[in-house]
C-alpha cells in the first residue's frame, strides 16, 4: 500500500491510500473509496485538464 499525505505533515490532513484493489481519499468520517478503474479514470481526466 502506498500512502500519500496531501499537506506534507503525517497526521494533520487527508491522505490518499493506494493498494492493488482500491484507492481511499480523505480521512476518518470523510472518506471516498474508488475502484482502481475509477481511479484510473479520475487520473486521466486530471491529466487532460477536465477536472
Amino acid at each position: 500500500m502506498k500512502i500519500i499525505t496531501l499537506c506534507g505533515e503525517k497526521s494533520c490532513c487527508p491522505v490518499v491510500k493506494i493498494d492493488e484493489e482500491k484507492v481511499e481519499i480523505g480521512e476518518e468520517g470523510n472518506l471516498c473509496v474508488l475502484k482502481m478503474s475509477e481511479w484510473e479514470t479520475l487520473k486521466k481526466k486530471i491529466m487532460e485538464n477536465e477536472v
